[in-house]
């Protein structure tokens, strides 16, 4: 392991008092200084703990963890020194301007009051708010609150970002809009480590990505690399919730048909049909049909694509991310 990384966990491990659960278990992770690290699982993987250890929140039940080179545990004030932490729930006083909020963070870092409103220009052009910097947050919209809320984690010149889930309950264009602030934020050399619920976040932002299940890192690489080490097409089938050919006696009649597709590498059952990994996708269409003919089953829809990071993901867990297909809500 590099010694020059912005984030390092060797075995970590917590385990919470009066539980038996294990919420992680074991999670050995690299991060480099300047990169955009993608952190993904599903509701109750370990995610939102792990993150909590690295921002000093938790203390850890075994192994150790470093961030900026310290130690979480043994140099904690001084980790909370180099980091920034933007969490999903967004605090701002609605009567503050968001001149005045990011005042007010300049001074509780100790910023003297000239280098503070020297600051605070800074982040709003940083950011995009230079022209609204006046106004009472009460009539930002949310997606700047959303890049109010990165300027205040900034205001330090952090070393490293933590981000959770930063564009949740955003339109697509906010979301776009901060995906621009976080590359603006990375190029300036800070390192951001962010969880996500939406894998295009993920592949559009992360140099590299993990994804953690039931307390363990189950893949981990570049994007590209998840996507190429599946080294087949997709072809999902969707089968009718009810009627003839449909419900889950048709998913499992479907996979004992097609065991013997030329091919075929793996299936994945889905809530709602079945996923087949195949070596072309587009050529074996016609012997799925045939097959399922065959059977006496009918899929409602059918379609072939290159793997992407839902697919990755599906492969890993088993399932598919919870809400990493939905359009937030305009």
């Amino acid at each position: 392991m590099s010694s020059d990384a912005a984030i390092r966990t060797q075995g970590l491990r917590k385990t919470f008092k009066g539980s038996d659960v294990e919420a992680v278990r074991g999670v050995d992770l690299e991060v480099a200084r300047g990169e955009v690290f993608g952190f993904l699982g599903p509701n109750g993987a370990g995610k939102t703990t792990t993150v909590r250890m690295l921002c000093t929140l938790l203390p850890p039940t075994e192994g150790t963890a470093t961030v900026a080179g310290l130690d979480v545990v043994k140099d904690g004030a001084e980790v909370r020194r180099r980091i920034g932490v933007a969490l999903q729930e967004i605090g701002l006083d609605p009567v503050q301007s968001g001149r005045e909020l990011l005042e007010l963070q300049c001074g509780l870092y100790g910023l003297s009051a000239a280098r503070a409103r020297e600051r605070t220009t800074e982040l709003l052009e940083l950011v995009g708010l230079s022209d609204v910097g006046d106004r009472r947050t009460k009539t930002f919209s949310g997606g700047m609150k959303r890049r109010l809320d990165l300027a205040s984690a900034l205001v330090h010149s952090p070393e490293v970002l933590f981000l959770d889930e930063p564009t949740t309950g955003l339109d697509p264009a906010s979301r776009r809009t901060v995906w621009e602030e976080v590359r603006r934020i990375n190029e300036a050399g800070t390192t951001v480590f962010l969880t996500t619920q939406y894998l295009e976040e993920a592949d559009q932002l992360c140099d590299r990505l993990a994804i953690i299940d039931a307390g363990t890192i189950v893949a981990e690489g570049t994007p590209a690399e998840l996507k190429a080490r599946m080294g087949s097409d997709v072809v999902t089938l969707a089968f009718a919730a009810d009627g003839d050919g449909g419900g889950e006696d048709a998913r499992a009649a479907a996979e004992q048909a097609l065991a013997g597709l030329p091919g075929l590498e793996r299936t994945v059952p889905e809530a709602d049909g079945l996923a087949l990994y195949v070596e072309d996708g587009a050529g074996s269409i016609t012997e799925v049909v045939r097959l399922l003919e065959a059977a006496g089953l009918r899929a409602s829809a059918i379609t072939v694509a290159r793997p992407s990071l839902d697919d990755v993901f599906l492969q890993a867990t088993g399932r598919r991310l919870e809400g990493a297909e939905e359009t937030p809500a305009t």
